[in-house]
């Protein structure tokens, strides 16, 4: 699970490196084209990498008569 992590935050990082340079800079266009591309590609893959994520997270809880039951985490209120 902590390759997943690094590789989402790297991907994370090069994503906001992109931002920073769109923002921050008199690119030409078809440059800023292919950064914004970029950006987007990052951007899919992250939001991807993160459902899957999110689809593996439970949470542990203990009902009343204290065993522990396993529940999905889009099920836990709170």
């Amino acid at each position: 699970m902590a390759k997943s992590k690094k590789k989402f935050e790297q991907m994370l990082e090069e994503l906001e490196k992109i931002v920073m340079k769109l923002e921050n800079s008199q690119l030409p266009l078809e440059e800023s084209m292919k950064s914004f591309k970029e950006g987007l590609d990052l951007s899919e893959q992250c939001s991807k990498s993160l459902d899957e994520i999110e689809g593996k997270i439970s949470v542990l809880l203990t009902g009343p008569d204290g065993e522990i039951a396993e529940q999905l985490f889009d099920n836990v209120e709170g």
